[in-house]
C-alpha cells in the first residue's frame, strides 16, 4: 500500500485568539498529500486567510461549534474528529492551531513513517513538545507541562480524539466512543525526536486574558476576571528557561513583529506543594514521577 499523509487541524477565530494557525498549516504542508482543517464559525477572517493560501492540498470543512459540548473541552475533540473523518491518507498527522513543526524535522518524520509503514506493532508516533511562554525566547519546563503527545498515527476512523483532543485512542466502534461505553485502547507508539513548537502561551498580555476567558468558557467554567496588570499571568508561571534554538521558518514574520519582552519575576512564581517537592528530584534523576501517558511506548 502506497504511503500518503493527511494533515488535519481545527480552528475558530484564529486571529482574534492570536494563534499561528497559518504558520502551523504551512509548516506541515511539505510532507502532506492533503491538509484538512475544520474551520469553525469565525468572524475575524480566519476562513478567508486559509483559502488565500491558494494550495490545492488544503481542504476546508465548515463547522458550527456546539456550545452544549463545553464540559471538559469536548468541542475540541469534536472538531478534531470532524477534520480527521475527512482525511484519506494512510497516515494522519494532527497539528493544533498553536502548534508548528520545524522544517528540519520534516525529513525525520517522513523517514519514521516510511520505516514503520508495514509494521504490525506500531500504531503511530509521539513527538516532544517545546512549550513557549509569554514570548518566543522562553520555554516553560516544569513537570506541569506534558513532554510528549501522540500526533501521528496510521489512519483509521476508529482512532478518535481522546478527551479534549490532546491525544488519541483506538475504539472498537463509533457508537462505543460516542456513548462513552468504550474507553478506548492506547496507541502503541515510537518516539520521533522532532519537537512540536507549542505557542499556546505566547500572546500579547491582553490577548492572554482573552485566551484564559475563552478556555474557561469552552471547558464549562465561569471566568471571574482579574484586576491584575495584563501581564501578571505570565509571572505566575512556575518555571521557564531561555530558548537558545531556532524557530521554524514559517514563524519568522510573527517573531519579528512581536513587541513584548518577558522578564520573569520569580518572586511571583506559583508552585503546588507536590511540584515544588518533586521538581528538584526529577531534575537530578531525569525522570518524572506519576507522569500521565495516553499511549504505550515501544522500544
Amino acid at each position: 500500500m502506497a504511503i500518503s499523509i493527511s494533515g488535519f487541524s481545527y480552528v475558530r477565530n484564529g486571529f482574534d485568539y492570536g494563534v499561528p494557525f497559518l504558520e502551523s498549516i504551512r509548516s506541515i504542508l511539505p510532507i502532506c498529500d492533503e491538509m484538512v482543517i475544520a474551520v469553525g464559525d469565525s468572524s475575524d477572517g480566519t476562513r478567508e486567510a486559509i483559502l488565500n493560501l491558494n494550495d490545492s492540498r488544503v481542504k476546508v470543512i465548515d463547522t458550527v461549534w456546539d456550545m452544549d459540548l463545553r464540559k471538559g473541552g469536548q468541542v475540541f475533540a469534536q472538531q478534531a474528529n470532524i477534520a480527521h473523518d475527512a482525511t484519506s491518507g494512510s497516515w494522519a498527522f494532527h497539528l493544533q492551531a498553536d502548534e508548528v513543526i520545524h522544517e528540519d524535522g520534516l525529513p525525520l518524520i517522513k523517514q519514521a513513517i516510511e520505516r514503520e509503514h508495514n509494521s504490525s506493532e506500531v500504531d503511530g508516533f509521539i513527538l516532544p513538545f517545546l512549550h513557549f511562554w509569554s514570548d518566543y525566547q522562553h520555554v516553560r519546563n516544569s513537570r506541569r507541562v506534558h513532554p510528549y503527545e501522540v500526533r501521528i498515527f496510521k489512519n483509521s476512523k476508529l482512532v478518535r480524539s481522546y478527551r479534549d483532543s490532546q491525544g488519541f485512542r483506538k475504539y472498537r466502534s463509533a457508537e462505543g466512543y460516542a456513548t462513552g461505553a468504550d474507553k478506548g485502547v492506547k496507541l502503541r507508539v515510537k518516539k520521533i525526536d522532532t519537537p512540536i513548537y507549542h505557542y499556546n502561551g505566547v500572546r500579547l498580555p491582553e490577548r492572554m486574558r482573552t485566551k484564559i476567558d475563552s478556555m474557561a468558557f469552552h471547558y464549562g467554567f465561569d471566568s471571574t476576571g482579574s484586576s491584575d496588570a495584563p501581564d501578571a499571568i505570565f509571572h505566575y508561571v512556575d518555571r521557564v528557561e531561555k530558548f537558545l534554538g531556532r524557530h521554524p521558518a514559517t514563524m519568522n514574520e510573527l517573531l519579528a513583529a512581536y513587541p513584548y519582552i518577558f522578564n520573569h519575576d520569580r518572586s511571583k512564581a506559583y508552585w503546588k506543594f507536590k511540584d515544588r517537592l518533586l521538581q528538584p528530584i526529577e531534575d537530578v534523576l531525569g525522570v518524572r514521577f506519576g507522569e500521565y501517558r495516553n499511549y504505550n511506548l515501544l522500544k
